[in-house]
């Protein structure tokens, strides 16, 4: 196994490392982003004022399912200010189609319109786009629209929706199911099941979020005459798909489709797919010949957007007598909504689940049935994390069952089965590499019982007020590349990322990336990475994102993996501009390349190292005089490099350990300590990682405690504004204690592993226990989410 020490504590705050000695990857420098985001000075979508612009909303569906009986329009363009109207006739657009190679028995593709045309399946779903001068008119045009529809049965639940007899969402889904694989299926499992001495039996539900992302989706089309190309400015985390998209919706060619991301305001993956919007935005402003700015309302954003999570899980597993854990058997079910998201379709949520359910535990044997279904709500995307809140919560939960059934420390029976030997290959056939899980485990639970929580909480009892204390214990994989996506048979398989890192005749550094930065720190974290590799001040390189032009491609940032894919890229690229350099170098030394190196600023000989060549002159050399260049090198200081992270990746690993009081009368959970231990790798920037941790951690809160959508009988959802959407506020949120251990990855250039999604999968689990030890002597138990005031007040009440 690999060591694993605790992480040296960060160095102070500086925009400034030294290029020798001192190196900047490990250190918290100050976040590069902050002087212009702080201040006023980003550029957001909104933000984006275009001579002539127009302004656009949407006709939305008032029903959840139903036939287009009617659809009046006439009634828009007699609004004042309004310019134009047009439906999916009007604008003729390809439908957005997502992929599985799968055969129709897995897989059921499920094209999505830009704009309904026969029939709506889901309330919010546009139907029209109107166009106006300002913002104010296109919503005077909205209500101007008279649509009639002959209504249809809506399916507003999963358990609905697989019903013998239950109406269909789309006629080519029987039984409105998207997508039914059966992964893993150990041979004599059932006899393992019959023969274990202990069997427990988790049955949860965990409900519909919003990943909330503070800026709204919205974008900005116009056409470019002297390039003869659409400009399409949007906040999105995939640019390069969206220019793919909107090219192959529109009949254009790809090259005359420029995706440009200004800065973004969040993303939480809800923005990694593509929307219909923004598509819709495009087109329009191609039929009018005038800029086109369509910017997201919340209730559209609450409602009718991208929303994720609702799952639910039936599974078992079996103990030995000594809390070995002998089998899993689990059925998952994923409310997708009404349509696949491109391109990860509706497979995204039940195979993730089903790959890799078994987690940072060693499991024999497994069996796993994941099915996506479809109903009458807004479609699904990825939101941080991706099943694996879920399905971690549902497998802590298992050892905490296991561990009361058997008579054992809940953190004893986590200690003898966590995965301690690495590599490590599970039953599900994914190898993982080293890590920490058994040293996190022993911190978090160490850390607790040093501060006094279980004493706190025998006093507690003895006072008559209920305290509980609960861990999660979970991997995270990050940074998948495209053996993993190909795994899960995507026609379009993402993975890869390049980078150019090109330097000019001052000696700075620019640096292209194909991930998409909304928040994580990548103007900083990137340039760091490119500082150290080519020993330079960190203030020399600038780090360029978000323009399809500019970036040669890039699958853009989720899932994990910007520093664990695009970093690694943009080390190989600064790696390979530095060879040029030193061999450039040398040649003005009249030395052999293998005699120098680099330097601070400069490339130096080996022997002597006084004896120096400036980056700035060897930049003059490359691009001022290339007489002085020697045969075989060419003009120029650039240089362009790939990664890709094959086999089965990298994993994270973390232990949260939460600390809960509940309050009789009132139900509420009061969250007195929260403890995170993570393992990313080495951090870049610790100070970026915890606030990745941190972020995450309060999303994860969110989900346990608040966060819900629900549906009424017709499908009309519950919570149309922050009225009704419960979101935490900082009142809510707990100051989070956070411990670093190092396992450096074997596989990237940087030995970082992903840090992005680890606090939203740790925390649901850590609540959720946390709060069922607190109610262990009412001898109730909770296994779903969101854990309600009134659902704790009853457990409470119900006590002997």
């Amino acid at each position: 196994m690999s060591p694993t020490a605790p992480h040296p504590a960060p160095a102070p705050h500086g925009t400034h490392g030294s290029p020798e000695g001192d190196r900047l990857v490990g250190r918290s420098v100050r976040r590069r982003e902050d002087p212009r985001l702080l201040t006023g000075r980003g550029r957001f979508v909104d933000d984006i004022a275009l001579p002539g612009m127009l302004h656009a909303q949407f006709v939305r569906s008032t029903v959840a399912h139903a036939r287009i009986a009617e659809l009046d329009l006439d009634g828009i363009r007699e609004v004042p200010g309004v310019v134009a109207v047009f439906d999916a006739a009007d604008l003729g657009l390809a439908d957005i189609a997502a992929r599985l190679d799968r055969p129709l028995h897995e897989f059921v593709p499920t094209d999505m319109p830009i704009l309904a045309r026969d029939r709506v399946r889901y309330v919010g779903e546009p139907l029209a786009i109107v166009v106006a001068r300002d913002a104010y008119a296109a919503e005077d045009g909205i209500e101007a629209a008279k649509v009639r529809y002959d209504i249809l049965p809506p399916v507003v639940s999963d358990t609905a929706a697989l019903a013998p007899g239950a109406p269909l969402v789309h006629d080519a889904a029987a039984r409105n199911t998207l997508v039914d694989v059966a992964m893993f299926a150990t041979e004599g499992i059932d006899d393992v099941f019959a023969a274990a001495p202990c069997v427990v039996e988790v049955h949860t539900t965990t409900g519909r979020q919003n990943a909330l992302p503070l800026e709204t989706r919205g974008a900005v089309a116009a056409w470019d005459a002297k390039e003869d190309q659409l400009v399409l400015h949007t906040c999105t985390q995939t640019p390069h798909q969206v220019r793919t998209v909107a090219a192959a919706c529109l009949g254009l060619d790809e090259r005359a489709v420029r995706v440009v991301v200004p800065d973004m305001g969040g993303g939480f993956g809800q923005k990694c797919v593509v929307g219909r919007e923004e598509i819709a935005a495009a087109a329009a402003a191609l039929r009018l010949g005038r800029p086109v700015k369509w910017i997201e309302d919340r209730k559209d954003a609450l409602t009718a957007s991208f929303l994720a999570r609702e799952q639910r899980y039936d599974v078992r597993a079996a103990f030995a007598a000594d809390g070995t854990i002998l089998a899993l058997d689990a059925d998952v079910v994923c409310d997708m909504g009404a349509y696949s998201c491109y391109p990860f379709t509706a497979g995204i949520e039940p195979l993730m689940a089903s790959a890799e359910m078994p987690s940072v535990y060693k499991v024999p044997a497994y069996r796993v049935r994941g099915r996506a279904v479809t109903t009458n709500k807004a479609p699904t995307a990825p939101y941080r994390g991706v099943s694996r809140p879920q399905y971690v919560m549902v497998v802590e939960r298992l050892m905490e069952r296991a561990a009361r059934e058997l008579g054992i420390d809940a953190v004893e029976i986590r200690r003898r089965n966590v995965i301690t030997e690495f590599p490590y290959t599970g039953v599900n056939n994914i190898t993982y590499d080293p890590g920490s899980y058994l040293e996190s485990l022993d911190l978090c639970a160490k850390v607790l019982h040093d501060e006094g929580w279980y004493a706190a909480k025998e006093q507690a009892a003895a006072e008559g007020r209920h305290l509980g204390i609960g861990y999660s214990c979970f991997s995270e994989r990050t940074g998948y590349g495209s053996t993993a996506f190909a795994a899960r048979k995507m026609q379009v398989v993402p993975g890869f990322d390049i980078s150019e890192v090109r330097m000019d005749t001052t000696g700075a550094l620019t640096v292209t990336t194909g991930t998409q930065n909304h928040g994580q720190s990548h103007e900083t974290t990137m340039a760091q990475i490119v500082a150290d590799e080519l020993h330079v001040d960190l203030g020399k390189v600038r780090i360029h994102q978000g323009d399809t032009e500019r970036i040669t491609y890039g699958w853009g940032t989720f899932a994990s993996r910007s520093i664990v894919v695009g970093g690694s890229a943009v080390q190989r690229a600064a790696a390979k501009l530095g060879a040029k350099l030193v061999a450039l170098g040398a040649h003005l030394m009249d030395a052999k390349p293998e005699d120098a190196e680099l330097g601070a600023g400069c490339v130096r000989l080996r022997a002597e190292p006084e004896r120096t060549v400036s980056y700035e002159r060897i930049a003059e050399a490359a691009y001022l005089r290339s007489n002085l260049l020697p045969d075989g090198i060419e003009p120029g200081l650039s240089a362009t490099a790939s990664f890709d992270v094959f086999d089965d990746g990298t994993f994270s690993n973390a232990t949260h350990g939460v600390v809960v009081e509940l309050h009789e009368g009132t139900g509420r959970v009061e969250i007195l300590r929260y403890v995170c231990v993570e393992d990313c790798g080495v951090a870049v920037n610790p100070q970026v990682v915890e606030g990745q941790c941190r972020g995450g951690i309060a999303q994860g809160i969110a989900g346990a405690l608040f966060e819900q959508i629900t549906y009424d009988a017709q499908g009309e959802p519950s919570a149309t504004s922050f009225m009704d959407y419960k979101v935490p506020t900082a009142w809510e949120i707990p100051d989070v204690a956070i411990h670093h251990l190092e396992t450096p990855c074997l596989f990237t250039t940087t030995g970082a592993k992903g840090a992005g999604e680890g606090g939203t999968i740790g925390a649901p689990a850590a609540v959720l226990n946390a709060v069922n030890d607190a109610l262990a002597p009412t001898g109730v138990e909770l296994d779903s989410t969101p854990i309600t005031p009134e659902t704790v007040q009853r457990a409470l009440e119900s006590r002997p």
